[in-house]
């Protein structure tokens, strides 16, 4: 097979198992936790390491910001076998229980973008697999880190959700936002929604576990809940990052075991 347009990856560079955080950046320091790790390839936003996890190749690929760099990654990593999704991913918070440094393992998302409807109509869910989904709940709670399992909301536009007073259609995002926030929504990013959309389309095992990048700001819980992110590289969350690094291979770990124990 020849390689793949974005990701410049052919089948002879992957195995079922793929860890997609957004940044390259990311990318060497989940690699690091893996053995006999390498830089497999370079090209656009799609870094990929690779290395071994219990004997079974896996990869790391970062998917870009947003959804529809995410969807083409993540869609050219399935057409060559990769079978098996974590998202290690950073977001802000929407809710007074959720702090900066704090996980966030996400059972569900809103879907306040449009690129997941190029593959389902709007109603339809976007859900993690729970066997993913239950395997990072268990490392999260093994590794000893605080942490929510919630829903999150996945938008488009990351300064619109910041100062949304700024579009033409502010009032209508505000109102959105504030309903999503009131309906439970404890977290925020740009790339859930497509990830689990493709994850049951494709019926791919898919998951996501959130670094929290921001303490909640919402001037009255009860009454107006809003989220201010850091948009500057100080607020990033550096000294977090590991502990979504840590969930996401403890919980890879365990589905590699069972995988092999199903075999035999």
């Amino acid at each position: 097979m020849a390689k793949m347009l974005h990701t410049h990856l052919d089948e002879n560079d992957v195995g079922r198992y793929a860890f997609l955080p957004g940044s390259p950046e990311r990318v060497p320091l989940i690699a690091e936790y893996l053995d006999d790790f390498k830089k497999v390839m370079q090209h656009r936003e799609h870094t990929t390491y690779s290395g071994y996890l219990e004997g079974e190749l896996v990869l790391v690929t970062s998917t870009g910001m947003g959804g529809s760099s995410s969807a083409i990654c993540t869609e050219e990593l399935g057409k060559l076998g990769v079978d098996t999704f974590i998202r290690i991913g950073t977001g802000a918070s929407t809710s007074p229980d959720v702090n900066k440094g704090d996980l966030v393992i996400l059972n569900g998302t809103v879907r306040m973008e449009g690129t997941s409807s190029h593959y389902v109509p709007m109603e339809f869910p976007a859900v993690p697999d729970y066997q993913v989904l239950t395997e990072l709940d268990k490392a999260s709670r093994k590794l000893g880190f605080n942490y929510k399992v919630g829903i999150s909301i996945t938008k488009d536009s990351f300064f619109t959700q910041i100062e949304p007073e700024t579009r033409p259609n502010g009032w209508e995002l505000k109102h959105k936002w504030e309903s999503y926030v009131k309906g439970g929504a404890i977290i925020t990013s740009m790339e859930e929604a497509v990830l689990f959309v493709i994850g049951t389309s494709f019926n791919y095992r898919m998951g996501s576990v959130l670094v929290c990048a921001t303490d909640y700001t919402g001037p009255d819980v009860k009454a107006k809940q809003t989220v201010k992110a850091a948009p500057t590289a100080d607020g990033y969350p550096r000294e977090h990052i590991h502990k979504g690094i840590e969930v996401g291979i403890e919980a890879m770990r365990q589905l590699i075991l069972s995988d092999k124990q199903k075999r035999t």
